[in-house]
């Protein structure tokens, strides 16, 4: 099971496609990788979003995390240079991932408060959402 998922050739639109037949909620899906891109829960609770980026292996540093105009960018680039010497011959090998996922955000957060954390290989991002729009628990109306 891979937490990371590659688009391969004209099936790579499927998902996407399917997502703009049905649309979107309160966050709208974005990507700009050609390569890899990382798993994304998104959780509605009642005074915040958050979103978890399954990304293992990378470290803090290697994310950058961006708000303008309502869109929430999340990019990590990676690059790994390794070599080997084994008797007569020396070979290097260099290895290269990224990604890009941009979400818009409802108007309904607090764009200021937006938090984010690393932790056992998953992104949490935690965006609060405005206070007098957080939903009240619903109650049943008795008819006199």
């Amino acid at each position: 099971m891979s937490l990371i998922k590659r688009r391969n050739g004209f099936l790579s639109d499927i998902p996407s496609i399917y997502d703009n037949l049905i649309g979107k909620d309160l966050f709208d899906f974005g990507n700009s990788a050609q390569g890899t891109l990382p798993s994304v829960n998104v959780k509605d609770n009642k005074e915040e979003y958050v979103l978890e980026v399954a990304a293992p292996g990378l470290k803090k540093d290697d994310f950058h995390i961006e708000i303008h105009h309502n869109l929430l960018t999340v990019s990590s680039e990676k690059k790994q240079s390794k070599e080997e010497k084994d008797d007569n011959f020396t070979r290097k090998e260099f290895h290269y991932s990224s990604f890009k996922r941009t979400f818009s955000l409802p108007d309904t957060i607090k764009g200021d408060e937006i938090k984010a954390g690393y932790n056992d290989g998953i992104l949490e991002i935690t965006i609060p959402k405005k206070t007098e729009v957080i939903k009240e628990g619903g109650r049943k109306i008795e008819i006199e």
